[in-house]
This record gives structure tokens, C-alpha cells and sequence, in this order.
């Protein structure tokens, strides 16, 4: 039987845009689900790529996140199911993009997110929070009510432009917020083995993070890119690609990292899609 540690939320978070987080969190949650584990994923960027990344459509809801921290709905009633067995899913749309400036005049506006989340977090295994590519109160509301910060980070020269914003982020909300969040991870994806800057960058953030560095990398793929057009994860798209595999082996990892105990006979299933 395995037993999941009392701290279960964690947010994906990197303020710059096109690094794979919305794709790491959909796939981890995804491959957590077909584990057996119950998993909620919210989705609090105003894109809403982790809503449609998963078949569900954005446009009209009326349960959304945004109504959930701005508008105080009851958090159960933004829940919809996905087709993955196991893995539930707060969507969210557009709507969104202005909660950051009528966040600015809610009280306790930084613990929205948290408060809401206090009534069902023991009902799930595992929560994720996919975070805008910002560092604004979406994001800030993300840290206040999460345990870890898992950052995706692109194998690119750029890479590490911009993470010390996030680290300090990290730290004031650390620091004012939430003393209980830690880094619980940094994945890095986006690896393109042929360049020598791949093999630069994954020693600079292993020098760098040292043992919060996932040993698997994601590298780059095509059939990664194409599944969110398909409303499917990667690793239900196409579980035999090279970006699959790599997300599956990162979900080993995680449950070793995060859980204490592990059954050995365990493995992810196929055909996790249901109707």
C-alpha cells in the first residue's frame, strides 16, 4: 500500500512561457492517476492550456477557478472529471486574466486559493497547480497554498535568465506567506542532445539545485507538442515516444521522491483513457 507524505500540493512554476510546465504537470498528474493515486489538477493561467490540454472545453464555464477566488464559490462545485480515471481537473479560461487587479482588493487576496482549497485537500492524493507564466497574485496564491515548487526548466541558453526573479519570489513568499514551501523539484525539459548547450545548461542547474534535479530530462518531441491539439497527455497520445517515456520514468521518480512507501509490482497502466 503506498501512503502519500501529508504534504500534497504542489505548484509548476517559471514565469517565462514556453518551457513544458503546463505538459510536466499534465502528464505527472496524468501517470500519478493511472497509478491509482487521485489526483486534482487546477489550472490557474488564463490560457487555460491544462483545461484544453485535457478535452475539456474552456469556453462558457461558469465553474471556474477564477469564480472560486474571486467570486467565493464552493471549490467541490468547480470540480469536473477528466477522461482519465482517477484525475479530476478545476478548469479555467480567459475570465481569469483580470482576477489579477480585482484580486488587488480582496481581503486576505494572497490565501484565496489556500482557503478554498483547505475543504477538499484531503480528498486527493496529490494536487497540482499549473501557474500562469507570471509572478503576479495568480501565481503568489499558487505558492501561498502549496507545499512544493516544481520548476520546469528548458534545456536553452536563456534558461536560467529570469529564475533568480522566480527564486526570489520563492523566498519572499517563503519568508511572508508560507514558511512550509520548499523546491520539491526542477525537471528539466526541452533537451536537445545534439547541442553542446544542452549538456552546459543541465550542469549549470545540477551545480546549481544539486540533488532537487529530476535525473530524468525531457527531451524535445513532436509528438509531445501534437497531443494537446488532441485534448490527450503525451503519454496517452503516444505512450511509445520519446518524450513519453521520459515523463514516465520522471513519474517513477516522483512517486520514490515523495511518497514513503512503494509497492514494487507497480506499473502505469495502458489505455488510461476512458470514456
Amino acid at each position: 500500500m503506498f501512503h502519500v507524505k501529508h504534504h500534497n500540493v504542489f505548484s509548476f512554476c517559471n514565469q517565462k512561457g514556453g518551457v513544458g510546465k503546463t505538459t510536466s504537470a499534465i502528464n505527472l498528474a496524468t501517470g500519478l492517476a493511472q497509478l491509482g493515486r487521485k489526483v486534482l489538477l487546477i489550472d490557474i493561467d488564463p490560457q487555460g492550456n491544462a483545461t484544453s490540454g485535457l478535452g475539456i472545453e474552456k469556453a462558457g464555464r461558469t465553474a471556474t477557478v477564477y469564480q472560486v477566488i474571486a467570486d467565493n464559490l464552493p471549490i467541490e462545485e468547480a470540480v469536473v472529471g477528466t477522461k482519465i480515471s482517477g484525475l479530476n481537473l478545476i478548469p479555467s479560461n480567459s475570465e481569469l486574466s483580470g482576477a489579477e487587479i480585482e484580486l488587488i482588493t480582496l481581503p486576505e487576496r494572497e490565501f484565496r486559493l489556500k482557503k478554498a482549497l483547505a475543504v477538499i485537500r484531503d480528498k486527493f492524493d496529490y494536487i497540482f497547480i499549473d501557474c500562469p507564466p507570471s509572478l503576479g497574485l495568480l501565481t503568489v496564491n499558487s505558492l501561498a497554498a502549496s507545499h512544493f515548487l516544481l520548476i520546469p526548466l528548458q534545456c536553452e541558453y536563456y534558461a536560467l535568465e529570469g529564475l533568480g526573479q522566480l527564486l526570489e519570489t520563492y523566498g519572499l513568499v517563503k519568508k511572508n506567506l508560507n514558511p512550509d514551501l520548499e523546491i520539491g523539484g526542477v525537471l528539466l525539459t526541452m533537451a536537445d542532445f545534439r547541442t553542446k548547450l544542452t549538456e552546459q545548461v543541465i550542469e549549470e542547474v545540477k551545480n546549481y539545485f544539486q540533488e532537487k534535479v529530476f535525473e530524468t530530462i525531457i527531451p524535445r518531441s513532436v509528438r509531445l507538442s501534437e497531443a494537446p491539439s488532441f485534448g490527450q497527455p503525451g503519454i496517452v497520445y503516444d505512450r511509445t515516444s520519446k518524450g513519453s517515456k521520459s515523463y514516465l520514468n520522471a513519474i517513477k521518480e516522483f512517486v520514490k521522491k515523495f511518497e514513503t512507501t512503494q509497492p514494487h509490482s507497480e506499473t502505469i497502466q495502458k489505455g488510461a483513457m476512458t470514456a
